[in-house]
């Protein structure tokens, strides 16, 4: 009977891993799902200022390889491929090797003990759903939600859903709809990695998870949280400033790639005033350089030559259409960080972008 279970290859993107290793495995000798129908699958980017974390796995976690975990495969990159890249070097090895789901397992988080089985039975129960995020639980806080599906901006801007509330607060369903899928943690489906491509590596990092959401959306299929299978997470909000290039670079690739050219029109105007407001708060926070930087790419020619090759094959393959596929869409930007919230966003930008998206969803019958 156990044979008969699907086999999940846990793809664990390793970026200086010590710090969270111990609690990775810990969690996983507790595994309760059968763990020879399981692989940990590491993908290590060697760390720009401590390197590779190779050796350190070899002499830490390979020992205990199909004896207290589940196999043990290591997958050494000789340069960092960034989140997507380093992600579809795992998916490539499940392909190959013919498992039937991935399980994507952040580098500083772990799971709970029965973390597989709900989102398995979720998915083998309903076809149509084409990914599971487990609800994300903040760590040590694990009274708080880091996320319960991520929240999806028709601008394109993105967030934690529900971030740092009371689980007891917020009620779910067993599986329920959300705006798209944390890439700290979530399951897909083998088949449809290999038949529609693995993650966009062009994104590197920021935006590849709600990239991929939205690539499962415009195929027809669901994405769903799945509240009883459990992530633990040491969520911190990096302020590095090159997280803003990428955020606002990319924010613009996944509009061009999946909106239809009448749905951008419409959202023009909107999308100036945002510009403006984003420009000014750039400026006052200092990333000013990172958010021109993102300009800067998207005048160059190549670029938008790269980027509307994507779009073609995305509208070529998409079954739904843009009224679908909004259908998750929020209307407000809402960050717990104190320190990029502000009451411009709060009192002006967020009433007026929810007025427009109320008239705009009203005539996007396409």
């Amino acid at each position: 009977m156990l044979s008969n279970l699907p086999k999940v290859a846990i793809i664990y993107l390793s970026f200086h891993c010590e710090p969270y290793m111990d609690d990775v495995v810990s969690a996983l000798k507790k595994l309760s799902y059968p763990k020879d129908r399981v692989a940990f699958v590491i993908v290590d980017n060697p760390h720009p200022q401590y390197g590779s974390s190779v050796r350190y796995i070899e002499e830490t976690v390979m020992p205990l390889s199909g004896v207290e975990l589940p196999q043990v495969v290591i997958l050494p990159q000789k340069e960092n491929l960034g989140f997507a890249g380093g992600n579809n070097v795992g998916i490539q090895w499940a392909i190959n090797n013919r498992y039937d789901y991935v399980y994507f397992h952040n580098n500083d988080g772990f799971v709970a003990a029965d973390s597989l089985e709900p989102l398995i039975a979720a998915m083998e129960n309903d076809k149509t759903i084409g990914i599971a995020q487990p609800m994300i639980l903040l760590y040590p806080e694990t009274n708080l939600i880091n996320t319960d599906g991520n929240s999806f901006h028709y601008l394109g801007l993105a967030f934690c859903g529900n971030l740092r509330k009371p689980k007891e607060s917020v009620k779910h369903q067993p599986v329920e709809e959300i705006g798209y899928a944390s890439g700290a943690a979530q399951l897909m489906r083998v088949d449809l990695l290999k038949q529609y491509g693995a993650w966009d590596h062009d994104f590197f990092l920021y935006h590849e998870d709600l990239e991929y959401s939205l690539r499962v959306r415009a195929l027809g299929y669901k994405i769903v949280l799945v509240p009883d299978s459990v992530f633990y997470h040491k969520y911190s909000f990096s302020r590095n400033k090159e997280k803003f290039y990428y955020i606002e670079r990319n924010r613009f690739g996944v509009m061009l790639m999946y909106f239809k050219w009448l749905t951008l029109l419409l959202l023009l105007p909107i999308a100036g005033v945002l510009e403006a407001g984003l420009i000014l708060f750039a400026w006052k926070k200092g990333w000013l350089r990172e958010k021109l930087s993102a300009y800067e790419y998207w005048f160059d020619l190549k670029n938008i030559k790269l980027w509307l090759f994507k779009r073609q094959r995305i509208q070529a393959m998409r079954k739904v259409g843009d009224k679908a596929l909004l259908s998750k869409a929020v209307s407000t930007v809402v960050f717990e960080e104190k320190s990029i919230d502000n009451p411009l966003l709060r009192y002006i930008g967020n009433p007026l972008m929810a007025v427009y998206w109320w008239v705009a969803r009203r005539l996007i019958f396409w």
